[in-house]
């Protein structure tokens, strides 16, 4: 009988000494607020509008989730290279800001299930020559810092023996006017952003679609907080099931969204 009171005192201490468990969806809840991270220089996901408010397609899906949980939400700028900081620090509840789920990254943040589909494209200055993936050879070439497109670049300027030729840069819209003012021949973005940004520069126009695969982009959170990954995943279906991913999609990118769902897996 001792021995059972002894251990039952131990195993109280113990719960005792344990840390608390992450549970940010309660933490929003109660302060009232959801703090999102956002990437504005990424239009039309994400950009500022004529009146300089936070505008786009991640912006809305922040206000969405905002919504879902009765609070209100507060939307923090962030450069590429901040999107992981910003959680590991625990500045911001969640990230929309068009992240690729690596394996690398996920040892330091969460991922929930694909909320948005690109693929990498070029934008080119109109006298680069540039029309296929091949015509990059020799050219002066721009992405922006801590990106995937940035990533997989350097592995192939690596093989071609023109890494002194690339520039990285703090955002992507640095890198459209260096494109712009013919500092590079070539910047490398994402297929939504072609669109507006050969609209707003007369010297810019589409390049190629570059060789590496589709990229399946996730909502990033607090990697040990499961209840509030799981509460994420959930809205991220029920943008699906409502129509709401589509109407969104419509509204800033056009046409049919993209097929969320991977061939072959659970999603």
């Amino acid at each position: 009988m001792k021995k059972f009171v002894l251990a039952a005192a131990g195993f109280a201490i113990t719960l005792a000494a344990a840390p608390a468990s992450a549970d940010t969806l309660d933490d929003v809840i109660d302060r009232g607020v959801l703090r999102c991270g956002v990437v504005l220089d990424f239009p039309p996901i994400g950009f500022r509008d004529a009146n300089n408010e936070p505008a786009g397609f991640d912006v809305d899906y922040c206000a969405d989730l905002a919504a879902a949980l009765d609070v209100e939400h507060e939307i923090m700028p962030l450069t590429w290279a901040e999107r992981l900081p910003v959680i590991v620090t625990g500045r911001a509840d969640v990230v929309f800001g068009a992240t690729s789920d690596t394996l690398e990254r996920a040892r330091t943040v969460g991922f929930t299930i694909p909320y948005a589909i690109y693929y990498a494209q070029g934008v080119v200055g109109v006298d680069s020559g540039i029309e296929t993936f091949e015509d990059i050879r020799g050219k002066r070439v721009a992405a922006a810092v801590g990106t995937v497109p940035e990533q997989e670049w350097l592995e192939i300027a690596a093989e071609w023996g023109e890494e002194d030729l690339y520039q990285g840069y703090q955002s992507e819209n640095e890198v459209f006017l260096a494109v712009a003012q013919g500092r590079a021949d070539i910047g490398i973005t994402t297929n939504t952003a072609v669109l507006p940004i050969t609209q707003q520069y007369d010297t810019v126009i589409a390049g190629p679609r570059m060789p590496w695969t589709t990229d399946y982009t996730s909502v990033v959170a607090e990697r040990t907080d499961v209840s509030w990954l799981n509460y994420l995943n959930l809205f991220v279906t029920h943008q699906v099931r409502s129509g709401r991913y589509q109407e969104l999609w419509g509204q800033y990118v056009g046409g049919e969204a993209p097929e969320l769902r991977i061939p072959g897996v659970m999603y």
